[in-house]
C-alpha cells in the first residue's frame, strides 16, 4: 500500500492482483482518527476505540413551502442543493393532501440529500471553517439544539452564505435545515465530540 498526499486530501493505494485502487481519506476524518478519538477516550474513559461517538450521516434538507408549486423553483433548489453538497439531491413530496395548505398529494415539499463517509467529512469541514462564519453577525451555534439521543440541528436562513452559490443567479432566498447525526449515546457525549471536530458552539 502506498500513500501519496495532495491539496491536503490521503489518497491510499491499494494493490492487488494487478489492479491499483484509492481510496480517498478527508481532512477532517484524519483528523477525527489522530486527534479527536484518543481526546475521547481520555475525557470519557473509553476503554475500547469502538465506544468513541463519530459521525453518521449528516442530513440536508431545504423546504420549499409555496415555491414548491412551481417548477421552475424546484428545478433551481435541486440545482444548489447538489452545488452546496456535491451531491445530487431528491425532490420530496406531501404524501396526502392538506386543503388548508393548498397542498396535493405528491407536490414537491422539499429538497433533501443525506451525505455519509468521505462527503459528510468534507462537508461538516468546509461548514464549520467556511460557511459558518459567512453568517451575519455570527456569534456561534447554539448549544441547545441536541435532540436527546446525540443528534445536533442547525438551521440555515439563506443559501448564500455557501460560497458555491453565485449571488447574482439567486432568484429566491432559501433556508434549509441541516441535521448532524452522531453515533453517541448522550448529548453530552455528541457536544464534545462536535466542539473537538470544529463546531463553533456560542459561549
Amino acid at each position: 500500500m502506498a500513500e501519496d498526499k495532495k491539496n491536503g486530501v490521503s489518497v491510499k493505494k491499494y494493490h492487488h492482483q494487478g489492479c491499483e485502487k484509492a481510496k480517498v481519506v478527508s481532512r477532517l476524518e484524519t483528523i477525527y482518527k489522530e486527534e479527536v478519538v484518543p481526546a475521547l477516550m481520555k475525557e470519557f474513559g473509553y476503554k475500547s476505540i469502538m465506544e468513541c461517538p463519530k459521525l453518521v450521516k449528516i442530513i440536508l434538507n431545504m423546504r420549499l413551502g409555496d415555491a414548491g408549486s412551481n417548477e421552475k423553483n424546484v428545478e433551481e433548489a435541486v440545482k444548489e442543493m447538489e452545488v452546496i453538497s456535491g451531491q445530487h439531491p431528491v425532490v420530496t413530496r406531501a404524501r396526502k393532501s392538506i386543503a388548508n395548505f393548498k397542498l396535493r398529494e405528491g407536490a414537491p415539499v422539499g429538497v433533501k440529500v443525506t451525505l455519509r463517509r468521505v462527503r459528510m467529512y468534507d462537508f461538516f469541514d468546509k461548514f464549520v471553517n467556511i460557511d459558518l462564519p459567512r453568517v451575519r453577525d455570527f456569534r456561534g451555534v447554539s448549544k441547545d439544539s441536541f435532540d436527546g439521543r446525540g443528534d445536533y440541528s442547525v438551521g440555515v436562513k439563506e443559501q448564500l452564505i455557501f460560497p458555491e452559490i453565485v449571488y447574482d443567479k439567486v432568484n429566491r432566498v432559501q433556508g434549509m435545515d441541516i441535521v448532524i447525526v452522531t453515533s453517541a449515546k448522550t448529548d453530552k457525549e455528541a457536544y464534545a465530540l462536535l466542539e473537538k471536530l470544529g463546531m463553533p458552539f456560542a459561549k
